[in-house]
């Protein structure tokens, strides 16, 4: 047997192995067999010994990727399961994914350095470089190959049907044939991409992605051209921006590695490119810092969360790879080499922040609760933004605060905090309370949610009684103001906006501060329900956003708006300095 033909046919023992083990931990876990802490280690060393044992056998001897394999997942294994011990249940892990993500940057992000350190050395960037590119490139290709395999399979199966054959069907009825089929044509897959390194290689990859360096740095560089003039508030809105900021700043960051390469050899060549990634290195900071910034704010005015804690993480590591990338240009003379060293200091930094969010030096949970105990008690936290269901959300830490908020609402003056331990929010998400629990919800809404024209009762009352339980927590959630005698946050707004449906329609317009966004929602009714309609501006481009919308709710707060067509009618709210020209229209898709 030839040296090829034997790598395939381990590759494909290893894989149909991996399916195997797959299968028969999903019944385990059907079954119930084995307790939570036992599935949990046994999940995390089955998943990352193949994933890590599949992706370096090729590279390395199937001798030392076993090792290696299986020692990466004996410790990703141990780490989760010290994780895991913040927790009572295996279902609560799930229900916090920032564990498993640190499980996931721990079980791939090392996998380059460890085929390095059995060649030129764990530190040698021209091989972490193109092991790391390789692994997502040979992952993908195969992957691929399953997929065409499978719809051969289910094609192949509808032909026989049509015969009166059911042999593939019998088969595919057999519950562990799936998973072996899939594990043994990826093992296969991955053998044959390998050998055609050469050809199936991460360089077409890489040259498709330079291509977009100049693209990425023109639109940053309208986005920051365009901030003094649009200002910074609607930046420091929330989470939501935060993330948007730091997927441009790791898809900059990307962009620039695949442009520097391995070496200056292989790196981009026209001067033009060289200078546009020289562009978008400098720049990447203002994304991440604004993304930092955005985070901390919030932080700032709700407190620690684990989620928060996890965005001031992943802000903490965009700003580093912005601040080192720039550094490294504006030192002009070897920047590239500058910045490929920046890459493996980031990926190690990576890995052992990852390894330290499960160890218990860090438990975000814990010091969520504890800084959500401290804003209530100092008085920063009002009762009625205490979070409690969140609370149950964060494991033992969780319970602990809760119960140490418990012995809290027996003092004198805590009446209103044991009022709200007693009858605590649903969760918005899964609430299903019948109908005759939701007038409160409704009354609640009606009393914070302004009404125009407020003679326009009965059609509000209308829709609000069609409403679930789901939709009138997130309105009431969202028209709530931030501090006392502070405006409502939303506005309804009821007029015939689509002349060709019978009755009235409604739009509302809300403010989610800590979101830092604001919503437009349109509702109707056809066929006797409640039905949901798109809201456009007239105007042409995108809805208003956070301030925009809040002057809006400002407006039609005081003042019942003008209606005229459009081709359907159309809501014309004048600026507040009662310029009509610069009236903004909205209106319902019909």
């Amino acid at each position: 047997m030839t040296q090829l033909m034997q790598q395939r046919l381990v590759l494909a023992l290893v894989g149909a192995a991996a399916g195997v083990s797959l299968y028969a931990l999903s019944e385990i876990l059907d079954g119930d067999l084995l307790g939570d802490r036992a599935v949990l280690a046994l999940s995390a060393l089955t998943a990352t010994f193949f994933f890590a044992l599949l992706a370096m056998t090729g590279p390395l001897r199937v001798e030392r990727a076993t090792i290696a394999a299986l020692a990466t997942g004996l410790v990703v294994a141990g780490l989760l399961s010290l994780a895991g011990l913040r927790f009572d249940t295996i279902d609560e892990i799930a229900n916090s994914p920032i564990p498993l993500a640190a499980a996931l940057v721990l079980g791939t992000v090392p996998l380059p350095f460890i085929i390095a350190a059995h060649g030129r050395g764990w530190r040698d960037y021209p091989s972490l470089f193109a092991q790391a590119w390789g692994i997502f490139v040979r992952y993908s290709v195969a992957w691929v190959f399953v997929g065409v395999v499978w719809g051969v399979v289910l094609l192949s199966n509808a032909l026989f049907s049509v015969v009166g054959l059911t042999v593939i069907e019998d088969l595919l009825d057999i519950g562990i044939v799936p998973w072996l089929v899939t594990g043994t044509v990826l093992g296969l897959a991955l053998a044959v991409v390998q050998e055609l390194a050469d050809v199936v290689s991460p360089y077409l990859v890489l040259r498709l992605l330079r291509l977009l360096v100049p693209v990425v740095l023109l639109v940053l560089a309208v986005f920051i051209g365009a901030l003094p003039f649009r200002g910074l508030s609607g930046l420091f809105g929330g989470l939501s921006v935060a993330a948007t900021l730091l997927a441009m700043t790791a898809a900059a960051a990307t962009l620039i590695t695949s442009a520097v390469d391995q070496d200056d050899l292989a790196a981009t060549e026209p001067d033009l490119m060289r200078a546009a990634t020289q562009g978008l290195a400098v720049l990447l900071p203002v994304p991440s810092g604004l993304a930092a910034v955005a985070v901390w704010l919030r932080v700032d005015q709700y407190g620690w969360t684990p989620d928060r804690l996890f965005a001031a993480t992943v802000a903490a590591m965009g700003l580093g790879y912005g601040v080192l990338y720039a550094v490294a240009v504006l030192r002009r003379a070897g920047w590239m080499a500058r910045i490929r060293s920046a890459n493996t200091a980031m990926a190690l930094a990576l890995i052992g922040v990852a390894a330290l969010w499960l160890t218990p030096l860090f438990n975000p949970e814990a010091l969520a609760a504890r800084n959500q105990m401290a804003r209530y008690v100092d008085g920063q936290t009002p009762v009625a933004r205490l979070d409690l269901y969140a609370l149950d959300r964060w494991g033992r830490a969780g319970a602990a605060a809760r119960a140490e908020l418990t012995a809290l609402a027996a003092q004198p003056g805590q009446e209103a905090l044991g009022l709200a331990l007693a009858n605590p929010s649903p969760d918005p998400y899964t609430s299903t309370a019948p109908a005759e629990d939701l007038g409160p919800l409704r009354a609640e809404l009606i009393a914070a949610m302004p009404l125009q024209p407020p003679t326009a009762t009965a059609t509000r009352d209308g829709f609000l009684s069609a409403a679930d339980a789901y939709d009138l927590r997130s309105w009431t959630d969202d028209c709530l103001p931030e501090t006392a005698g502070d405006l409502p946050t939303c506005v309804m707004v009821v007029a015939d906006l689509l002349p060709s449906d019978p009755g009235e329609e409604a739009l509302m317009i809300l403010l989610n501060p800590a979101g830092g966004f604001a919503r437009f929602e349109g509702l109707s009714f056809g066929n006797g329900q409640l039905q949901r309609k798109s809201v456009w501006t007239t105007e042409g481009g995108a809805l208003p956003g956070f301030d925009a919308a809040k002057a809006l709710i400002a407006t039609l707060q005081a003042t019942p708006p003008a209606l005229s067509p459009a081709p359907m009618n159309q809501i014309r709210v004048p600026r507040p300095d009662g310029s009509a020209a610069e009236a903004t229209g909205l209106a319902l898709v019909p």
